[in-house]
């Protein structure tokens, strides 16, 4: 960890939940008595744009901005935002990536293309990464938008939080009516973290 900080990196596309995720982490945060702060970057986040949001929590965070390659783990609800982000993660850090495949219309428009397969690009450069089929974890689940929950849930081991504080973050922050499959998509991202589940 960077100067008794933990630094978490979430990327994704508008729509997401990534702005829940850094809400969830952060509040897991706080209530196990840790100072944090957060910065987010909503990039047209309506209409499919990036965003991105950085956590940092310890004993004291001065500044909200985790500094470059100083990430200890990233989560990516998208695979070429997980690419994308991939230099600011810590040589020793994670990467927890979705597999999720969503083409911004920038690539066809501006011809910028889009990464053939970002996930062995990932893996080509030596990242410590879990890939996950969250998406079709979650319409399974009958639910698209716990794609967070579900990736919380695979870093939570990582993060050393116990999984009680988890859930009263998620009956807290949580619409009522979502409560209960966001709590069983975090139990089955917990799951997935298990070695056997390592991609």
């Amino acid at each position: 960890m960077y100067e008794n900080m933990t630094n978490i990196l979430i990327v994704g596309v508008g729509g997401q939940g990534v702005l829940l995720a850094s809400e969830l982490l952060s509040e897991v945060a706080i209530m196990t008595g840790n100072d944090v702060k957060k910065s987010e970057v909503h990039g047209m986040s309506q209409r499919g744009g990036v965003v991105s949001s950085h956590v940092r929590y310890g004993s004291q965070v001065f500044s909200p901005i985790i500094p470059y390659r100083k990430a200890d783990i990233i989560l990516s609800f998208e695979q070429s935002e997980g690419l994308r982000a991939l230099d600011w993660l810590l040589p020793e850090g994670k990467i927890i990536v979705s597999r999720t495949r969503l083409v911004p219309p920038s690539a066809h428009l501006g011809g910028l293309g889009y990464p053939d397969d970002p996930i062995a690009e990932i893996k080509a450069k030596n990242a410590d990464m879990i890939a996950v089929d969250a998406d079709k974890m979650a319409l399974e689940l009958g639910n698209p938008r716990l794609v967070n929950t579900i990736l919380l849930a695979v870093a939570s081991p990582f993060l050393k939080f116990e999984k009680a504080v988890w859930q009263e973050a998620i009956r807290k922050l949580v619409k009522p009516k979502f409560v209960e499959i966001n709590l069983k998509a975090f139990d089955l991202g917990c799951d997935l973290a298990q070695p056997k589940s390592v991609a």
